[in-house]
């Protein structure tokens, strides 16, 4: 971990020794599109602090701020109101530069569609980031990471040569191979067979317990949330409710009172 640490203090906006231990943070953060009467409010107050080194899905009924949440959390947008902070630095009034930056270097992603280049191989996908960030594509790690998903011998094909499965697997590499601060993955199982995604989430939660990393996702799927430490449950733009280590079943009960024509939960804070 030392020499993650000094890593990171090298890398753009790296966090001072206070910050340390917390991976995400939000603080009231808000997002709103349009104004007046027709205003839509997608988060409405978002409080929270992920650890360093846990895996958290989120959930909850269509419209509820998902997608918004995971954007305004990645610095892909940016909040009406609150405070973001990655790894211990802020990114609220970042320029868009240093954000970009940020992004490239300390964050991965990881999305249903797999957004690999169809013209690269596989190694040269997951060296994509390092290259957008301007650093030397490092070979040997990249056959680290590919190995870690079991891609040891498909560095030289191309993505459309692979399997869905696999192709997620290329993505969840290149996600990796920055050493990034946090992970985000938005429905990353959306496209897969059930033993396919079964196989991918046990990578994700792998991650998280071999190597250190910190995965956000965006999940509909309860029994991908089951894979997760903690589950987040947004409704109308605020988080309502949380479960810690539950199983498939009780995630899936909760999510049906949230589905249900009212409910009569009141936001909640999910502290670290």
């Amino acid at each position: 971990m030392g020499l993650r640490k000094k890593r990171q203090h090298d890398r753009i906006g790296a966090p001072g020794p206070a910050a340390e231990g917390r991976a995400v943070e939000l603080r009231g953060v808000r997002r709103s599109y349009g104004r007046g009467a027709g205003a839509v409010h997608a988060l409405r107050g978002i409080d929270l602090a992920l650890p360093n080194g846990t895996f958290t899905a989120v959930m909850g009924p269509s419209g509820s701020g998902k997608s918004t949440f995971l954007q305004c959390a990645a610095g892909l947008d940016r909040p009406t109101d609150g405070t973001v902070a990655l790894g211990g630095t802020t990114i609220t009034g970042m320029s868009e530069n240093k954000l970009t930056a940020l992004r490239r270097t300390r964050l991965g992603f990881v999305f249903q569609a797999f957004n690999l280049l169809p013209s690269l191989t596989v190694e040269q996908n997951v060296l994509l980031p390092m290259r957008l960030a301007g650093l030397r594509p490092d070979k040997r790690r990249a056959a680290e990471v590919l190995a870690q998903v079991g891609l040891a011998d498909k560095g030289r094909r191309r993505p459309g040569q692979l399997s869905g499965g696999q192709q997620q697997r290329v993505a969840i590499a290149r996600a990796l191979v920055t050493r990034p601060d946090v992970i985000f993955a938005d429905e990353p199982t959306g496209a897969l067979d059930t033993t396919t995604a079964t196989e991918i989430l046990a990578l994700l939660r792998s991650a998280v317990d071999r190597m250190g990393a910190t995965v956000v996702m965006v999940t509909h799927d309860p029994g991908a949330a089951a894979y997760a430490d903690r589950v987040l449950f947004l409704a109308d733009g605020a988080i309502v409710d949380h479960l810690e280590g539950a199983g498939a079943d009780r995630i899936a009960a909760r999510m049906r009172t949230l589905t249900a024509p009212a409910h009569a939960s009141a936001p909640v804070t999910a502290a670290a």
